[in-house]
């Protein structure tokens, strides 16, 4: 099968498959997304960054908890063809844990003929109760972090969920995860990482799962303006809150569009000014969509709707991933660092 066939498929196939599951739990979903090839998406930056984010956005739709472990798994797979890695095996689920904690720092240690062996810990791992492998970032000594790999069922590895108690997002399986001189191999060398072109083009496809997290949202804003009659004393408010979050919608949508243009006309340029600007759009677009469409059906869409109510609740859980203030500004110091002011025309 054709990267296009199997792009073709993968688009067809997801929204019956994700009807399918009903309230099967996220990592058995997640499975059978792998399962049945509908979660090998296309590397971005060749071609088709589009349909990669809008078969993240269709699962965020369906559920943010699956969405994360999701994005992960599909990351992990889009940096293993990136750095080289070993080819896998099928059925196997990976998830991608580059967040360093404060206090915790998970060690890398080369024992040369016998390899690399990973000792330490990685706090609040998503996926980590269901993922096969995982992508992690440790250091080895006096270095920058190094990308590792590494096979979760080794006996050496512990998976402890004592101190997890996430409402939203709560159905991610994270964990604690420790290593007690693991067996692991290195993929590129230190700072690879960060320094390759996919690292931004990634994070901007976060905002994707954010933008299918905002149109479930509206669409529920919509389907209760729709089934309001016109005689009905809210169906102004109601009607005028839809409005804006149409704006916003679109809004949100056409800048993840014409992000996904540049990256592939830009696959090797440096892409952080344009991921920070995409995340900031998309997530002030969601906290306006989740404000107004709360607002608007006050009290009923919270405590009758389940599928509203989870969405409201891991929305906001899920975009903690953005650095608000720190990522603004990391933003104009981008702008800043140009040679050229931006143009801002349009």
């Amino acid at each position: 099968m054709t990267d296009s066939q199997n792009l073709f498929s993968t688009a067809q196939a997801l929204p019956g498959a994700l009807a399918s599951m009903g309230s099967a739990p996220v990592i058995r979903q997640l499975r059978h997304l792998v399962d049945n090839g509908l979660a090998d998406l296309p590397q971005p930056g060749a071609g088709r960054t589009l349909e990669r984010w809008q078969a993240l956005s269709l699962v965020a739709g369906h559920d943010l908890s699956l969405a994360r472990l999701y994005e992960s798994h599909t990351d992990a797979l889009a940096i293993l063809r990136e750095l080289g890695g070993q080819p896998r095996s099928r059925g196997e689920v990976w998830a991608m844990w580059a967040a360093e904690s404060p206090g915790r720092r998970l060690e890398a240690i080369d024992r040369g003929a016998a390899g690399i062996v990973l000792s330490g810990s990685k706090a609040s791992c998503a996926g980590a109760l269901g993922a096969s492998h995982a992508l992690l970032t440790a250091w080895l000594p006096g270095q920058q972090p190094q990308l590792i790999a590494v096979e979760l069922d080794d006996p050496s590895v512990t998976i402890q969920t004592n101190d997890w108690h996430a409402v939203g997002m709560a159905d991610t399986g994270s964990a604690d995860v420790t290593f007690h001189n693991t067996p692991a191999i290195m993929l590129g060398s230190p700072g690879d990482f960060m320094r390759r072109c996919g690292y931004w083009h990634a994070g901007a496809g976060i905002a994707a799962c954010w933008h299918g997290g905002i149109r479930a949202v509206a669409q529920v804003l919509y389907a209760a303006v729709q089934q309001c009659p016109s005689t009905h004393p809210l169906h102004t408010m109601r009607a005028a809150a839809l409005g804006r979050v149409d704006v916003v919608v679109n809004s949100t949508a056409a800048v993840l569009r014409d992000s996904a243009s540049w990256i592939d006309a830009h696959p090797g340029d440096a892409a952080m000014t344009l991921a920070l600007r995409t995340r900031q759009a998309v997530g002030n677009g969601a906290l306006r969509v989740l404000e107004e469409t709360g607002r608007a059906l006050e009290g009923t869409a919270f405590s009758r709707n389940t599928f509203f109510a989870r969405m409201a609740a891991a929305l906001p859980a899920f975009m903690r991933q953005s650095q608000g203030d720190r990522d603004d500004t990391a933003l104009a110091a981008a702008l800043l660092a140009q040679e050229k002011p931006p143009a801002w025309a349009l």
